[in-house]
């Protein structure tokens, strides 16, 4: 039973770590076909760095999830004490729009934020779809997974320690930024850290929302594929593949370290 399982654990790994690898062998081949080897080459890598128009759609896939998960990032945050501090079923309407963004498929939330710029845009003339739109509608549905991040950390804190501040004479803002924030950051960092792989990921939402001439990478790609995949693309796969495993590894370090001293601190208080 255990050979079983790790057989089958062996081959749902292979099912999806195979194509990464064929892709990172791929961004060597000599060859723009994907079915014969030509032998080992950089070239593609080298006009990577040389493509104006992936440079600008990386540009704009980078800074727009950046941006967007800070916003998202201090409106979920603050939203999120909001709702905690709520009770009865205003909690749970609240929770109910929350959760909407989540669950709804991506062309009803591209769709919906399309034709309401367009509304906006009517009593607005001089404004227009493009890098702005883009940038709100990438805050838009990543401030929902912000919420849902930071809830579970608000309800695991001791409540009396805020009042506790408050009664020592701490302002509220001093107690929030001095009490509640350091509590709640890991849910504040994994929603984070989240909203910016959404927004690294999202097509739908971006395609619908976006101008003439403002392009992430999935739009790119998209069109890219309709007339073929140049294999720069699978360069670039490569590098952001890597830059991910390096980010996780930062991050489960860090995490390994933070846990080890509090359990340190623990054994010391014992």
């Amino acid at each position: 039973m255990k050979a079983l399982k790790r057989l089958y654990l062996g081959f749902m790994l292979l099912f999806m770590y195979a194509p990464i690898a064929i892709l990172i062998i791929y961004s060597f081949n000599a060859s723009k076909s994907r079915a014969v080897w030509s032998g080992f080459t950089l070239n593609w890598y080298i006009a990577l760095f040389n493509d104006p128009d992936i440079a600008k759609a990386l540009y704009n896939t980078l800074t727009i999830a950046l941006f967007s998960s800070v916003i998202a990032t201090v409106i979920g945050t603050t939203a999120a004490v909001g709702i905690d501090a709520m009770r009865g079923y205003k909690k749970s309407v609240i929770m109910g729009i929350t959760n909407i963004p989540v669950v709804s498929p991506d062309i009803v939330t591209g769709v919906s934020l399309m034709i309401l710029y367009i509304a906006i845009f009517k009593l607005l003339p001089g404004l227009k779809l493009g890098y702005g739109t883009l940038l709100l509608s990438h805050a838009a549905f990543n401030t929902s997974y912000i919420i849902l991040s930071v809830l579970p950390k608000l309800r695991q804190m001791d409540k009396n320690l805020y009042e506790a501040a408050l009664d020592l004479g701490a302002p509220p803002a001093t107690g929030f930024f001095k009490v509640i924030l350091p509590e709640i950051m890991p849910g504040i960092i994994t929603g984070a850290l989240l909203a910016f792989t959404m927004s690294l990921d999202d097509f739908v939402v971006s395609f619908f929302t976006t101008g003439s001439g403002v392009n992430n990478l999935s739009i790119l790609i998209f069109s890219m594929a309709r007339r073929g995949i140049n294999p720069t693309i699978n360069a670039l796969s490569t590098l952001m593949f890597i830059a991910v495993l390096i980010l996780l590894y930062v991050i489960n370090k860090t995490d390994t370290s933070k846990r080890n001293n509090e359990k340190y601190d623990l054994e010391v208080d014992r």
